[in-house]
């Protein structure tokens, strides 16, 4: 049995394209639906009319309204979706971190109610994706709904997870592929310009092998998934900036958490933070360790 998709709702109109895109996603991979309210007494939102003193006033009322209202959304997003609700006290990072060990996937909006104006992502997401247990889809921006699915490849063991996810996701969409690698010299990734003294690499020789490492991270999944059309393209440019147009045009962009230049104790790399925070359509980040 496919383990549910789980969906994080706040009652915000961010969770609340979330939901859509969690019952479509449910639907796709014929799993029941989860949508998870999470809140802490702390931070939470009470009600008009709720004395401090008295939290519980009103709550029952707001969080039931809050569920109805995005199992409305689900349902008119997919016919007769298989829902269950769930409400826990508790910071919704540690209830949606906790839903991620038994989820095939985690979805959540790119702004809740608790998040700062200035903030492009909330907390939420870019926790879940450093630490969650399962793949999080975080939706953001415009996504081209006949685009394909962009998988940011990096060659990095760590990255073959998300290779896989990104073959699954085309595949259960009908959708093409597009396998983009980006590499550049070390003084081309910096910040800063490029010390005159700095090694000059055989630019052909480095394609090449980018190119031929590519080719052997897709071969495996493409054996498994030969229904799905792979456009494989070998860039040198700036990581950063050149996924992130490259996402202008795709349906979903599917990254890993870390790539090869990540430090070990960083479990969630710059790349993908960028992604999160900047990509034109929903972002995927799949862990070494999570399936596809």
């Amino acid at each position: 049995m496919t383990n549910p998709v789980v969906v994080g709702v706040d009652g915000s109109p961010s969770s609340l394209d979330a939901v859509e895109v969690a019952a479509r996603e449910a639907g796709l991979r014929g799993a029941q639906l989860r949508l998870v309210h999470a809140f802490g007494w702390p931070s939470m939102h009470l009600p008009p009319g709720g004395p401090p003193w008295s939290p519980a006033a009103g709550v029952r009322e707001m969080v039931d309204g809050t569920l109805v209202k995005a199992e409305q959304r689900a349902r008119e997003a997919v016919p007769e979706p298989a829902v269950t609700r769930e409400v826990a006290v508790g910071e919704p990072l540690m209830v949606l971190e906790i839903e991620s060990h038994t989820a095939s996937l985690v979805v959540v909006g790119s702004r809740g109610l608790g998040g700062f104006g200035g903030l492009l992502l909330g907390s939420t997401g870019v926790h879940l994706a450093a630490h969650g247990r399962c793949p999080v889809l975080v939706v953001r921006g415009r996504p081209d709904p006949d685009g394909p699915v962009l998988l940011a490849s990096d060659g990095s063991p760590a990255g073959e997870a998300a290779v896989g996810f990104a073959f699954a996701e085309a595949s259960l969409r009908g959708a093409d592929l597009l396998a983009l690698r980006v590499w550049n010299t070390w003084s081309e990734g910096a910040d800063e310009p490029a010390h005159p003294l700095d090694v000059v690499v055989e630019a052909e020789r480095l394609q090449a092998l980018e190119e031929r490492s590519l080719e052997e991270s897709l071969r495996p999944w493409q054996e498994r998934h030969p229904e799905v059309e792979v456009e494989r393209r070998v860039v040198r440019s700036r990581v950063r900036p050149a996924l992130i147009e490259a996402s202008g045009e795709a349906r979903l962009l599917v990254t890993g958490a870390r790539g090869r230049g990540g430090f070990t104790g960083l479990l969630l790399g710059s790349v993908s933070q960028a992604l999160l925070h900047h990509a034109h359509c929903p972002v995927a980040v799949v862990r070494g360790t999570a399936g596809g």
